[in-house]
């Protein structure tokens, strides 16, 4: 009998690979390992050194403290990165020839976004800035006093804002001197160079993060444009070679389904190649991953990494044509994107449902592709990863993909509970991609259910958008499908049947209790209970719920009630544990106690 895998397991075991960055000729690779300690109970990272396929792999720094977001100069002679490791946030030289590292120079609050201009002259980055106390509060604390006169006053994640926003630096490689070069009251997220160091082209998010535009910024006298409609979307974008173009993955209003544009720089003219892209660029998520930027091959095809059905994908472009085809894909969950300078290596994180934390590298020349890191194998030779399958529902002329984790040592004769797990989103999207808690409930003996319900992004606008003032109803019945699909199985015991999910998971696990007794036992994560209590205590719902809702609540005051389940929680009779974080602003903690509190009213 297999060992299960446990949470102590997961957390203190592996030591995950991350953002892997090709060196500019092709045959190194600088990524971060990270280890979670007991005591003190924080997450570490070092930089490591590998050659291409994987081999020869040594620990670059050693010093405590997160040591990150190693980048390569133009030249591959200097790795720049950032560190911790003396209190403050510094950025670090590390000559590739040997020697030590070389503090350029300390700032006090986190840095991130860090690129080397083409000449290898200066650097950018980014930095959250209270224009209060542009260096910081004298004091270090905070203030007891909160006033604010914006709706974007905080951000979940991030907590109370105020006017505090990431602005971009430049700083001079050789003395480490640095200037701000933004300074207005908005985010601005991932800075790239263009060909001759002029400008900066970069991400400018608005209604909290909802939409965003592209800024580009020149650098000799601040002159900023903004790219895109204000109520569009801008998620990845490059540079042409010669700096004339730029093409990005967007959309001109909030449909959560990108596709590929191209602007021409000097004329400011845009150019929609794609119409409803079956495939979604992968964008990151601005302190948490970077964006898997497009990669220009050529003057008229570009690189892009996109999720199609839950697993990623290499796709390209062809910029005269708007015309796309995959080059690469793997039942995996990738992130990020790195190359050398010849466009022939092709780096990134690599998640699946058998493995998560590696490095995964494809080369172009051939077309072939290899995780090159073994990151989780010591872990899993030991307890091993739950064994898989994918099916399908169909549905209303839909077809639902899902799931189904099993325990690595499955035995089809027994009889096994079963727990359907709800993504969040309600755009987000399951797939080939590893998950902790769906692991440890497979690998100890509770079978898993998961799947992509109408509203999940990565199949298409169309499909995307069906959820759109539709909260808890096809949504709910696909689910109920693929519960109907799994319960017939011998091996599935109907009786013992749970289902758990966070955020708007929580919201269609409050939903469905209150729907029906099918479930034994539910696990209601960060649930959105009351719509209308939510809308404007969340950070997102004065944008994105009226998108998603229809309206705000006086607007739509019949579809609030009848899509809430604080209206029907009442009768719910299944047992239920509510989990939620005191710091949630997506969605409050109200939202659970409100729960909380009409569950035992009802008794249960």
């Amino acid at each position: 009998m297999t060992s299960p895998l446990t949470p102590e397991t997961l957390v203190y075991g592996l030591r995950p690979a991350a953002d892997p960055q090709v060196s500019p000729d092709g045959t190194r690779l600088a990524y971060t390992v990270s280890t979670t300690e007991r005591e003190p109970g924080k997450t570490l990272s070092q930089v490591w050194l590998a050659n291409i396929d994987g081999t020869g792999a040594r620990e670059l720094t050693t010093a405590p403290g997160r040591n990150r977001s190693a980048r390569w100069s133009p030249d591959g002679r200097t790795l720049a990165f950032l560190s911790d490791r003396s209190g403050d946030d510094a950025l670090y030289l590390l000559p590739m020839d040997g020697g030590e590292a070389r503090k350029l120079f300390a700032f006090h609050t986190a840095m991130a976004d860090v690129a080397w201009s083409p000449d290898g002259r200066r650097l950018v980055f980014t930095a959250e800035i209270d224009p209060a106390h542009p260096a910081g509060r004298p004091d270090g604390k905070a203030t007891y006093v909160r006033v604010t006169s914006r709706l974007d006053y905080k951000q979940d994640n991030r907590g109370y804002l105020g006017d505090t926003r990431r602005q971009v630096f430049v700083a001079s490689a050789e003395t480490g001197e640095h200037r701000q070069v933004t300074d207005d009251a908005v985010d601005h997220n991932f800075p790239q160079w263009s060909p001759d160091g002029s400008w900066l082209a970069m991400q400018v998010p608005n209604r909290n993060g909802m939409c965003s535009q592209l800024r580009l910024l020149r650098l000799s006298d601040g002159e900023a444009v903004d790219i895109g409609p204000e109520m569009g979307v801008v998620a990845t974008w490059a540079w042409a070679p010669d700096g004339a173009r730029i093409v990005f993955a967007g959309d001109t209003e909030q449909t959560w389904q990108t596709d590929i544009f191209l602007l021409d720089v000097a004329g400011r003219e845009v150019r929609r190649l794609t119409d409803d892209l079956q495939c979604l660029p992968a964008a990151g998520f601005p302190t948490i991953e970077p964006p898997s930027q497009p990669v220009w091959l050529d003057d008229a095809h570009v690189l892009f990494h996109a999720v199609r059905a839950g697993a990623s994908g290499l796709w390209v472009v062809d910029l005269n044509t708007g015309e796309y085809e995959q080059i690469e894909g793997s039942q995996s969950l990738r992130s990020g994107l790195s190359t050398d300078d010849a466009k022939r290596f092709f780096a990134q994180g690599f998640s699946s449902l058998d493995g998560t934390g590696e490095i995964h590298v494809f080369d172009r020349s051939d077309g072939s592709s290899k995780v090159v890191t073994r990151q989780s194998a010591p872990v899993f030779a030991e307890t091993p990863v739950a064994g898989w399958e994918r099916f399908d529902v169909r549905r209303d002329g839909f077809t639902i993909e899902a799931w189904l984790l099993k325990p690595a040592d499955f035995d089809a004769s027994k009889r096994y509970p079963v727990v359907l797990d709800v993504h969040g989103g309600p755009n987000g999207y399951y797939g080939f991609g590893f998950n902790a808690i769906q692991q440890v409930l497979a690998t100890n003996d509770v079978i898993t259910v998961f799947s992509n319900p109408r509203g999940s992004s990565s199949y298409g606008r169309h499909f995307t958008r069906q959820v759109a003032s539709d909260w808890g109803g096809e949504d709910y019945h696909d689910l109920m499908a693929v519960v109907d699909a799994v319960a017939t199985r011998p091996y599935v015991d109907e009786q013992r049947m749970g289902i758990y999910g966070y955020s708007y998971g929580g919201y269609m696990t409050a939903w469905t209790i209150a729907q029906n007794d099918r479930f034994k036992a539910a696990v209601c994560g960060a649930p959105c209970f009351d719509l209308e209590s939510m809308f404007g205590t969340s950070d997102i719902s004065h944008t994105f719920g009226v998108l998603q809702w229809g309206g705000a609540p006086h607007e739509q005051r019949e579809w609030y009630a009848t899509h809430s389940p604080s209206q029907f929680a009442h009768n719910t009779k299944t047992p239920t544990l509510i989990i939620h974080g005191e710091a949630d602003d997506r969605c409050p903690i109200g939202q659970g106690e409100q729960m909380f509190v009409t569950l035992k009213r009802a008794g249960v």
